[in-house]
């Protein structure tokens, strides 16, 4: 079972920081059920996070693993992009695309 790590940067308690995390956690119990690692990293608060990742704007959400690596930037509300960036088109909702 892979397991997936994922870094989300945000800045700051807003409306976007919390519909990103909302978006993304809604995501991952749907389709990662138990299968992945969130950290949340607001960048307010821990600017050197956000330095030492290059984090230009917010919110970021980084795929540290499975490799490969990727950035996806945005409230994540694109479901489909999401999907793609974070290599879980084989993976449907519901496990009706899965192959076994």
């Amino acid at each position: 079972m892979t397991q997936y790590r994922l870094t989300l940067y945000v800045a700051g308690p807003s409306a976007r920081s919390d519909e990103a995390i909302n978006n993304l956690r809604r995501l991952c119990e749907t389709s990662l059920p138990g299968q992945y690692e969130l950290q949340v990293i607001d960048v307010v608060q821990q600017p050197e996070a956000a330095e030492k990742a290059r984090i230009f704007a917010t919110p970021t959400l980084i795929k540290e693993s499975p490799e490969p690596s990727c950035r996806i930037i945005g409230d994540l509300s694109d479901t489909a992009r999401v999907r793609v960036g974070l290599d879980l088109q084989d993976r449907a909702e519901g496990g009706k695309d899965s192959a076994s």
